[in-house]
Formats: C-alpha cells, sequence, structure tokens
C-alpha cells in the first residue's frame, strides 16, 4: 500500500512539474517571446491569378531585412510586414500572425484582372476588379479583354481607374462584357480615344464597332446583337466594315 502511495506521489509530482512548465511556455508565448522557427505562406488562389507565387511572397516578407527565422514575436513588427505586402499591387489583402508552434502564418490575397491595357510604346497593365492599375508578370498572362488608345496613359498616370473621369462606366462596360457569355468571346479589344469614345475590335466579325461613349451600354450591345442576328446573315460577313452604335434608335453599317 506505502508502495503505491509513493508511486502516486512521483505521479502527482510529475504533472505537477509539465503543468508549471506548459504554464510558463504558455506565458513566454502570450507575452510575445516566442521565436519564428518557420514562415508559412498561406496564397489565396482561387481565382488562378499566378502573378505570385508562394516563393515571391516570401521575398517580399524578408524584403529589406535579415530573415525572421529565430526572431522573437515581440522584435517583429506585424502591422509594417503587412503594409509592406499590399504595396504591392497585385496583392488585395495580407494578414500576419503568429501561432503556438512558433510558425509565422502570412495569409494573402491577390487581386483577379479583367482586362489587360495595351500601348505600343510602353508596358502593358493589369485593371483589377477594384480598377487598381496592375503591373504585368513574366509568369503570367490572363486572357482578358484588351484596352487600348491615348486614354489608357490617363489610367496608368492615376493608377486606378476610378481617379479617372469616365472611369467608372469603362468599368462598368468591361464589367457587362465579362458577365455575357457570347459577348466575352466576342469582344476581343476595346480602344478608347482621347475624348473617351470607344471602338470594339471583335475577334469573330471583321467589323470595327463604333460603340461611342461607354453609356447606355445594355442598350447598344442589344442593337450590336441584331446586327449580328439580322443583318449579317442576309448581306454577309464581307459587307461592311464598320457599325455604329453611337445614335440612340440606330444601326448604321457601312
Amino acid at each position: 500500500m506505502k508502495w503505491k502511495l509513493n508511486i502516486r506521489k512521483e505521479v502527482t509530482v510529475t504533472v505537477a512539474v509539465i503543468a508549471i512548465s506548459s504554464l510558463i511556455a504558455f506565458t513566454e508565448r502570450k507575452a510575445g517571446n516566442w521565436v519564428c522557427h518557420n514562415i508559412v505562406i498561406e496564397l489565396d488562389n482561387e481565382m488562378e491569378n499566378h502573378f505570385l507565387d508562394e516563393a515571391d511572397v516570401l521575398r517580399l516578407v524578408n524584403a529589406g531585412q535579415s530573415t525572421l527565422i529565430g526572431t522573437t514575436m515581440d522584435r517583429i513588427n506585424l502591422k509594417h510586414l503587412e503594409n509592406k505586402l499590399k504595396y504591392d499591387r497585385h496583392i488585395l489583402n495580407a494578414e500576419i500572425f503568429g501561432d503556438l508552434k512558433g510558425n509565422l502564418i502570412v495569409k494573402v490575397e491577390l487581386r483577379r484582372p479583367i482586362a489587360r491595357i495595351v500601348r505600343e510604346n510602353a508596358p502593358d497593365a493589369y485593371v483589377a476588379e477594384d480598377g487598381t492599375i496592375m503591373g504585368v508578370s513574366e509568369k503570367y498572362t490572363s486572357r482578358v479583354v484588351l484596352l487600348s488608345g491615348s486614354f489608357t496613359n490617363r489610367l496608368i498616370d492615376a493608377g486606378n481607374m476610378y481617379e479617372v473621369d469616365e472611369g467608372k462606366q469603362i468599368m462598368d462596360m468591361i464589367d457587362f462584357v465579362n458577365d455575357d457569355r457570347f459577348w466575352r468571346s466576342q469582344v476581343a479589344q476595346m480602344d478608347v480615344d482621347q475624348t473617351g469614345d470607344i471602338t470594339i475590335y471583335p475577334q469573330v466579325t471583321g467589323q470595327r464597332v463604333e460603340f461611342g461613349k461607354p453609356e447606355n451600354v445594355e442598350s447598344k450591345f442589344r442593337k450590336l446583337m441584331i446586327f449580328y442576328k439580322e443583318i449579317l446573315p442576309t448581306k454577309g460577313c464581307t459587307k461592311y466594315e464598320r457599325v455604329n452604335l453611337k445614335y440612340e434608335g440606330q444601326i448604321i453599317a457601312e
């Protein structure tokens, strides 16, 4: 009986030591004194955006400093790291935090491109869903509608579509095209001149479409559909070189 009691005492002491050790470790971690043993990159890639990969994000995290591995939590400025990541225009949002295993978790959400700006004598760029203008990538090319014309220089300079007059209307037109399966496959390029007038270059038919200002978009595309369904089948695809949709209630084909 005494022998059993000694065993119980030893077990009790052991459990107490483990509990105290765990409490000390938890207290140190809670105080921010745990050491970063690993950096885990979690990249939100549901939209199949491959402009950045995990290695790119890790380089951004470590840019301008020595590696964070071996650094205690209280010496890591999480907000600074998040802002540094969001400075890259491909990144929509970034969240960084540590877990109790010593991992620094870096969660990154990428912007999704909806159009590509093409220019003859200057670098191309992409337009993101929120209007942000972001650079192209050597790793990835997104198949989206093309934007061209002198108006695009103003977009590049502004850095965001919504910072430019008629930028919101152009965004609405891009969204309309992307949301419709037929127009998404048919509208290859939108050329925007200095005044904001748009000319559409279709994917299949050869006629250039003089759309005018990006207003009354749905009505103008209905007229264009009438041209494709009712006029082209009777006159032939090579009959006309251009279609003008600028004027209300009219389809001018020449």
